[in-house]
């Protein structure tokens, strides 16, 4: 019966239905497995101005730092912003971006003209691994312009943050809601890897023992 079914439907229904159709069986079928084929690292907005008042920076910025090191050694490529440098300062040091061009931005969202063409001259990559400040703000906004070019978007939780917990909390779980995963740095580099015996696996960096107070976020989602 199931394959009478199949048989109609393909003689009778019309080609771009089945476009569609087919188009939504894929989107359906979407688990968020990362591939280093097809993921860019998005860097947004660490600088120096945000240092003593953003909720675990530290901390924020060593994740963050190891996800960099992590896409050079595996090949996926970087975008870094920052965020009106001339009165935020520079992206500070330890993130061991200072090779990057940083796209210097006033809009929340990262998505601006010189990053959509540095997207283009990638290939317009399926896959976003997002990480930076603030949650509920610039995080938010380029969570949504991604989404909404049919992208995958993979927000590192411990490597995300905002200046208030609550901020971040609440950010976390609507971004979830809106469709995007929520991870963490070492579950990232993880899947990227896929093997112990990839040949690149001994120059992943370890990640540090998660801060706890980061991962409360779980009573939110």
């Amino acid at each position: 019966m199931l394959s009478g079914l199949l048989s109609f439907v393909l003689l009778n229904v019309p080609e771009h239905a089945l476009s569609l159709l087919s188009d939504l069986v894929f989107a359906v079928a979407k688990i968020g497995r990362l591939s280093t084929k097809d993921a860019v690292l998005f860097l947004c907005d660490m600088q120096e101005k945000f240092r003593p008042n953003i909720f675990q920076f530290t901390n924020i910025v060593s994740n963050a730092a190891r996800l960099l090191q992590a896409s050079r050694v595996l090949g996926i490529p970087p975008i870094l912003t920052e965020q009106y440098p001339k009165g935020l300062g520079p992206t500070v040091p330890e993130l061991g971006a200072a090779d990057l061009t940083a796209h210097a931005k006033t809009s929340f969202t990262m998505m601006i003209e010189a990053v959509e063409k540095e997207l283009q001259a990638l290939g317009n990559p399926k896959q976003a691994i997002l990480c930076g400040i603030e949650a509920h703000a610039c995080i938010a906004c380029t969570t949504f312009d991604l989404l909404e070019k049919g992208m995958e978007v993979h927000i590192v939780a411990d490597a995300v943050s905002s200046r208030s917990q609550t901020d971040r909390l609440f950010a976390l779980s609507r971004l979830k809601q809106s469709g995007a995963y929520l991870t963490t740095t070492e579950a990232v580099l993880l899947q990227l890897v896929q093997d112990a015996k990839h040949p690149n696996f001994k120059e992943v960096p370890n990640t540090a023992a998660l801060c706890l107070s980061l991962l409360s976020f779980f009573m939110f989602v």
